[in-house]
């Protein structure tokens, strides 16, 4: 942790696990006898990266479990636990984080015994939603100290020490995240009625907090804009909008009016803070809808951006485009890194370049200038494929590419990628692969079933780790998905849809295929195939995952009951109804009487899945999960390793082959990096040098967060969320720490 960072006036007590708070102030040197880690990736700049040392590189193979704490929630009443995506923070010695059902609680960082523990829905006014919560904010003034996190739409003040609402915060304790967002006026509809949640904190400048959000992908896309709000208040600061209006700078790269049907262009993987600058960095997400930009022909600013924002004002510094006209769902998936590098100027001489870094979906690291915005290593825009695209839609012709450093994820398919790890396995993927449309990086989608890597990072959420030598620290997956559009007007030439088909259209299909000759593996997808849902989860199981969202399904309450039993009928096969206000005949073509929000776009994904084989492994050669170390001063790789294992496959002979994973990685000054994050639920330390693992240890379920480290009491601690469950994992649901004897 560097001293920049540190603050004189923390020294407590206690520590907790927990999902990640911003603090305005930094840390103490390693020298005292406590270190916080009191802010979402450690600090301001999301370095995740400590300057403690107690714990390395020979001494690591002692590690052994300190505390654990049990949120007591492994299970939903769904029958399915949600996972702890949560990072904990540590302010004074107490860990702040989230449960599953979305808590909020506070521990002892040295003991893990639980201090107090908040539950957002005993507020009648917090309706549930059940969604990730990565992390949360840490502010004080004095003796006014305060935890700030969103559950659902509503943005909320907790006392850090009692863990009582804030009631003198927005309207008794709660500021609505649709603030903000725009009028009925201005936009043509009501945003109130639609879904918007935070998913990621955001940062802490003086009295601001500066958050994103996330929201729908489809048709009901909000729009993303970047607001602060009042800390001590909750009253709306500033807006800078991802959209522009007519007369904004960027609104000429949109159809016109784009912005009375689109959303997104949101940050929804968290931001960084450069406090002496005054300057938020952050990265926004595709444009709705995803896969096809009909409404929106040209670039698109701001989605798919790098940006940096006056943090007092919101007024735009600078911004670069990684995506132009995005197509193909590839968001910036975490935060940016700040990081201090040493490139050679236009004088031909070696200076130190304090930089801004950004890893992305599709396993690019960009590297700017902070100040300008100016890329370090240079920048190319490389032609897209020539082909035929859907209908009404227009891709762009280029898309950007950095020279250095070369991509940390796969980039294109063959057909000498298609796994051999059996017979089986290998003729599986054949089949898909003849019946598919790929290889190429950037193909338009189309109707015909094709394969893209990038869908899925690349880079996750989890985000990436830099240390004061100008290193990055990335974990990557290679994993190919399958995609396939249909057209939303003409399903059967003249047959018509039911009203829960239509629904589900309009508001599942975008996530979840329903096709019986897709059903391989189904239940274990990112997005599951639905058509034998029944099977699984009864309709009041069903109707609950509707209202309350679970992971990364948003809620569906501002759909109406009677629509999300429609919904519900559709997928167990049971509607009946012929009633004409039932059936929905469509047409060949968008009539221009139809609302523009929420927006129905000519065509939309059929849902989509990961290529894996019947027996859930990917159906590509590994490895099919990286760690990878990065020197950003001249663009070379130090190390690339697999990350994770089978161990039925290990234990066949196979090399180690990686699995996907989700969480990032946390670096220490003592030599070390330490990651979760995989399939085989174990915690590992690495050796910054080598890239070997010299100590894991198996986890009570998967660690899908990312670790943190802090010191109390002169004792250095390793803590980590093991909330379990992802793609049907045992659950979990508690807070482990781990100490040298």
């Amino acid at each position: 942790m560097n001293k920049n960072y540190r603050n004189p006036l923390l020294g407590g007590i206690f520590a907790v696990l927990m999902c990640g708070v911003a603090f305005q102030s930094g840390y103490r040197n390693d020298s005292e006898n406590n270190t916080d880690w009191p802010k979402y990736g450690g600090n301001s700049a999301g370095s995740r990266y400590a300057e403690l040392t107690q714990i390395n590189a020979e001494n690591v193979n002692k590690l052994q479990l300190a505390w654990s704490y049990d949120t007591g929630e492994n299970n939903n009443p769904d029958g399915k636990g949600n996972d702890i995506q949560c990072q904990p923070i540590v302010v004074n010695g107490i860990l702040y984080g989230t449960t599953p059902r979305l808590k909020l609680f506070a521990a002892d960082a040295a003991t893990g015994k639980e201090l107090w523990k908040y539950d957002p829905f005993s507020n009648p006014d917090v309706k549930p939603s059940f969604h990730p919560v990565r992390g949360v904010v840490y502010w004080e003034d004095g003796a006014d100290k305060r935890i700030l996190y969103s559950v659902g739409a509503k943005l909320m003040a907790v006392n850090a020490l009692t863990g009582e609402l804030i009631t003198n915060f927005g309207e008794n304790g709660l500021v609505d995240l649709h603030a903000g967002l725009g009028d009925a006026q201005t936009l043509g509809y009501d945003v109130n009625n639609f879904n918007i949640r935070s998913t990621t904190p955001g940062v802490i400048f003086k009295n601001l907090l500066i958050m994103g959000s996330s929201v729908s992908e489809g048709g009901d896309a909000l729009p993303g804009n970047i607001r602060a709000f009042d800390v001590r208040t909750g009253k709306l600061a500033w807006v800078f909008r991802t959209i522009p209006l007519p007369g904004e700078y960027g609104y000429e790269t949109w159809s016109k009016d784009s912005y009375k049907k689109l959303g997104g262009a949101n940050c929804w993987a968290g931001m960084v803070l450069d406090d002496k600058r005054g300057t938020v960095f952050l990265g926004t997400g595709s444009p709705s809808v995803d896969f096809y930009g009909g409404a929106r022909k040209g670039t698109n600013l701001f989605a798919n951006c790098v940006i940096a924002l006056n943090a007092e004002t919101g007024k735009r510094i600078w911004h670069f485009q990684t995506v132009h006209h995005d197509l193909w769902d590839r968001d910036i998936p975490c935060p940016p890194n700040l990081i201090t590098v040493v490139h050679k100027g236009p004088d031909g001489r070696s200076r130190k370049v304090d930089a801004v870094a950004q890893a992305t979906k599709d396993g690019l690291i960009f590297v700017f200038d902070r100040d300008t915005g100016k890329p370090l290593f240079p920048v190319k825009e490389v032609p897209v494929p020539k082909v035929a695209a859907l209908p009404g839609e227009a891709p762009w012709s280029t898309q950007p590419v950095p020279v250095k450093p070369a991509p940390f994820a796969n980039q294109t398919f063959t057909k000498a990628d298609l796994t051999n790890i059996s017979p089986a396995s290998a003729a599986y993927a054949q089949s898909v692969f003849e019946k598919s449309r790929g290889g190429l990086k950037n193909l338009p989608p189309s109707t015909v079933e094709t394969l893209y890597y990038g869908i899925g990072g690349g880079a996750e959420w989890g985000g990436s780790a830099v240390d004061p030598n100008g290193i990055m620290y990335v974990n990557a997956n290679n994993m190919l998905w399958l995609l396939k559009m249909q057209a939303t007007n003409t399903p059967k030439t003249t047959e018509a849809l039911t009203k829960g088909e239509k629904l589900f259209i309009a508001n599942c299909a975008v996530c979840h295929a329903m096709d019986a000759k897709n059903t391989v593996i189904a239940t274990t997808q990112a997005y599951p195939n639905l058509q034998d849902v029944g099977k699984k989860l009864t309709r009041q199981q069903i109707n609950t995952l509707l209202e309350t969202g679970r992971g990364r399904m948003p809620s569906f309450q501002h759909i109406s009951k009677p629509d999300r039993e429609a919904i519900v009928h559709f997928l167990l096969k049971t509607e009946t109804s012929t009633k004409a206000d039932d059936i929905h005949r469509v047409t060949t073509v968008e009539t221009k009487t139809a609302r523009d929000f929420p927006y129905t776009p000519l065509f939309q994904n059929k849902g989509f899945r990961q290529f894996r084989d019947a027996d859930n492994y990917p159906a590509i050669k590994p490895p099919w999960g990286t760690l990878n170390a990065v020197d950003l001063n001249t663009g070379e790789y130090l190390w690339k390793v697999p990350l994770g294992e089978y161990p039925e496959l290990a234990k066949k002979g196979l090399p180690t082959t990686g699995t996907e994973n989700h969480g990032g990685p946390l670096v220490t000054a003592g030599g070390l990096l330490f990651i979760a994050a995989t399939y085989d639920e174990k915690l590992r330390a690495f050796d910054t040098k080598t890239g070997k693992v010299v100590w894991e240890y198996t986890l009570p379920a998967g660690g899908f967060a990312t670790p943190i480290t802090y010191q109390v009491k002169g004792k250095q601690y390793i803590a980590i969320a093991a909330g379990g469950t992802r793609y049907d994992l045992k659950p979990g649901g508690k807070y482990v720490a781990f100490a040298l004897p």
